[in-house]
């Protein structure tokens, strides 16, 4: 630790001499002022740790500097001990203690006397300042901690800690994990924060978080101060997890590194809960994915499409399913969704998928297959609900027979005349009600009809009425490619940020 910096305020040369002399003579660096005024602006320029003020100034008043001294933001923290040899009574010392000094000499001052009292007020402001830092550190701390967990992905995880170490340390931050798939990334604060792929050195460590020092070349992603090491916390939760790395400035710590470790430690298990939700996603979606159908018929005359997108806000799978299947040269196609996120919710979308094929099979047209599935569903899953849209299309006619059963209605376009909505009516799956006829129609050669589920066009915040309008404006143009049509209906109306809900869209046209 550098010597303590003392301004010495005194118009007499001959006690500046003295004070300067003895404070000298104890290690400490000393300034020197003769006025009052000339003290002030000193501070101003000057990085001071000790005020030694006498009383008696020709311009102002100790009291009135030392008062100043302690009410300036700036350097209000400053301790001041006034020395006098004119007010030495008890009021002198009362009003000098009362308006901010921190002890009062009385001359004349034994050097000891003066020496210990200087280095006691340090001792004391220092330990003020370690714990008032310490008090801060770890409000930006719990702040830092917050941002982490409220992080959704892993980038951000490591943005939100790099960020908070930065603020918490003053200065340049690394923040260091692997992905779920063993690939390093790394976050630098300390100008724009950015995540990059990175590569490190792992050390041999065990369960629990420790932190050593090493040089700045290690770590050399950083614009480290010049000649300055850097202390790197590393934390691990998992024996077969890697560790988790917070490299930030060596001198920006305190002894025991406790706040260091206790962000590496939050950092560790945030990002193991974004790892283990990521795995989780992972399995979830690869199993949604395994339960739909991975090829589509090739059907001479016709042109299809489909797209699923699960959603990005759990990792349970949903119940949207599709299916287009050749049945005696007419194409079924359907597209569904079982109410709820859960295996559970996948399980009944497998039970009605398999039954709406079977069903279709034996050769029954839209509507009753749909009364056959209600029928068992009321009967093995009684406590179940799902909606359904299915029709027929013979490739050679174009002609389509549609049943609905709570479902969204499908989008139809002709060239030339725009899209529009179909209105098949008919109660949910799930539900004894009577259902309605199928809906006859023909699609002309280059129409195009659009099934989706609600993911697509549903918002928390907004109507249905709006995401209806919103995919016949999308709509109103058709790519010839299919493909890149409905990739643009996703773009467009699900968007960039994380869906809340799974989307499943089918498109087809008679070419």
């Amino acid at each position: 630790m550098s010597p303590a910096t003392v301004l010495v305020v005194d118009d007499s040369a001959t006690k500046r001499y003295l004070l300067v002399s003895w404070l000298t003579r104890a290690g400490f660096t000393v300034v020197e002022a003769e006025t009052g005024e000339s003290a002030l602006s000193l501070l101003s320029e000057a990085e001071v740790d000790l005020v030694v003020l006498d009383v008696k100034l020709p311009d102002l008043s100790g009291f009135d500097v030392c008062e100043r001294i302690k009410t300036d933001p700036g350097y209000g923290v400053l301790p001041v001990i006034h020395v006098s040899a004119h007010a030495v009574d008890v009021v002198d010392r009362t009003q000098g203690l009362n308006r901010g000094a921190d002890a009062y000499l009385v001359e004349p001052i034994e050097p000891d006397e003066l020496i210990a009292t200087a280095q006691a007020v340090l001792r004391y402001y220092r330990a003020r300042q370690r714990a008032e830092s310490l008090a801060d550190r770890m409000i930006k701390l719990a702040e830092t901690t917050l941002a982490i967990n409220s992080a959704s992905t892993l980038v951000g995880l490591l943005q939100a800690a790099a960020d908070g170490a930065s603020e918490i340390f003053g200065g340049p931050a690394v923040v260091v994990a692997e992905t779920a798939d063993g690939d390093g990334l790394a976050a630098v604060a300390g100008g724009p924060t950015e995540v990059r792929p990175w590569t490190v050195e792992h050390h041999e460590t065990s369960v629990g978080s420790t932190v050593r020092t090493e040089q700045a070349e290690a770590w050399n992603l950083a614009d480290w101060p010049q000649r300055e090491a850097v202390a790197v916390a590393s934390a691990k939760l998992r024996a077969d997890r890697t560790p988790v790395y917070v490299a930030v400035p060596a001198s920006s710590q305190t002894p025991g590194f406790p706040v260091l470790r206790q962000l590496s430690q939050a950092v560790a298990a945030a990002v193991e809960a974004q790892r283990s939700y990521d795995e989780e996603h992972r399995i979830a979606v690869t199993l949604q994915r395994s339960l739909l159908q991975s090829r589509l018929p090739d059907v001479p005359g016709l042109e299809l499409a489909v797209r699923y997108e699960p959603a990005g806000a759990q990792t349970e799978v949903g119940g949207d399913f599709y299916e287009l299947t050749m049945l005696d040269g007419r194409l079924l196609v359907g597209i569904g969704d079982v109410a709820g996120h859960s295996l559970h919710a996948a399980t009944v979308m497998a039970e009605l998928r398999h039954a709406v094929r079977a069903y279709a099979v034996e050769g029954h047209p839209p509507g009753m297959v749909l009364e056959l599935v209600n029928r068992f569903m009321r009967t093995v899953l009684p406590a179940e609900s799902a909606t359904l849209c299915l029709f027929t299309l013979e490739p050679d006619t174009g002609r389509i027979r549609l049943a609905s059963a709570g479902h969204l209605p499908p989008l139809l376009h002709i060239e030339g005349t725009g899209a529009s909505f179909l209105t098949p009516r008919g109660p949910l799956l799930g539900i004894n009600a009577p259902r309605p006829e199928d809906l006859e129609f023909v699609l002309p050669r280059g129409g195009t009809l659009v099934l989706y589920t609600d993911g697509l066009i549903e918002r928390r915040d907004s109507d249905i009425d709006v995401g209806f309008a919103a995919l016949a404006k999308c709509a109103s143009q058709v790519e010839s490619s299919l493909d890149a049509f409905c990739q643009r209906l996703l773009v467009q109306l699900a968007g960039a940020g994380e869906q809340a809900d799974d989307i499943a869209v089918v498109a087809l046209r008679r070419s």
